[in-house]
């Protein structure tokens, strides 16, 4: 992870693509249109120990509305892509090609794609690598979870005095006057509160996990009421990534699964 960042004989794409986070999206991409746009990051994705891929000219390509993909230079791809002879169709990207990627003594099966004849010239020369199959993805220095950062995706974490109460089947599991707010772009607001306001005694610890990109990877709760289990209805994140640092140690109740009350009215 302390090699030097891969210098570039070739020119990036820059005159064909925009720079990342200048043009946002179109909210009609997912239905048969995509978006690209050339990121100046540094992204490696390793696989065993082995480094994979290792460019300064990653692609991001929005195959859908909610957040983009990273599409890699060829020739910045270590690993050896053998193609599997399957292959799978886009209506907007055209036929991907699918390999193995190998290095070393490691396979990740059918975990490459490739579009030698794309409808988008910019993405003939890229590899789509999937995310699951990679153990790590780096930005730089930093390991990133989940998916790309998306460049018009914001998070505000917000001291705050409202009021917040959660109920579960009528009964109180949470009642607190110093919530942090947290507001995330196309996510509903998020009331994240001390422990210390909660009925812990209530709180029965989950294997489950979550990870994202902004915040870090959580860890979850169910709560027992009435004699029933509520699975994973509660989430912390204990060491959230840097921009997410005010909500670390504070518990966030799932408002779509429990009754949540901010200053009386139902959210």
């Amino acid at each position: 992870m302390t090699t030097p960042p891969p210098t570039s004989t070739t020119p990036a794409p820059a005159a064909a693509l925009p720079a990342a986070g200048s043009v946002k999206p179109a909210t009609t991409t997912g239905r048969g249109r995509v978006h690209a746009e050339q990121a100046h990051k540094r992204v490696r994705a390793l696989l065993g120990g082995h480094v994979v891929v290792d460019t300064i000219r990653p692609v991001l390509v929005w195959e859908g509305p909610h957040y983009p993909v990273y599409y890699l230079p060829a020739e910045d791809v270590r690993a050896a892509l053998e193609p599997n002879g399957k292959i799978t169709r886009s209506p907007s990207r055209g036929d991907a090609v699918r390999h193995n990627v190998v290095i070393a003594d490691q396979t990740a099966p059918d975990a490459a794609g490739t579009y030698p004849d794309s409808p988008i010239p910019q993405l003939r020369d890229l590899v789509r690598l999937d995310w699951d199959a990679m153990d790590v993805w780096l930005e730089e220095d930093e390991i990133i979870y989940g998916h790309a950062r998306n460049p018009y995706h914001r998070i505000d974490a917000l001291s705050s005095s409202r009021h917040v109460r959660v109920e579960i089947d009528g009964v109180t599991v949470a009642d607190s006057v110093r919530p942090v707010a947290l507001f995330e772009s196309g996510i509903r607001p998020r009331y994240y509160l001390p422990l210390t306001d909660v009925r812990t005694e209530l709180l029965v610890p989950s294997d489950s996990a979550t990870h994202c990109p902004y915040k870090g990877t959580a860890g979850y709760y169910s709560v027992q009421v009435n004699g029933k289990i509520h699975e994973d209805v509660v989430w912390l994140y204990r060491t959230p990534l840097p921009e997410s640092i005010r909500i670390a140690g504070l518990v966030c109740f799932y408002d779509e699964k429990v009754d949540v009350f901010v200053d009386g009215t139902h959210t």
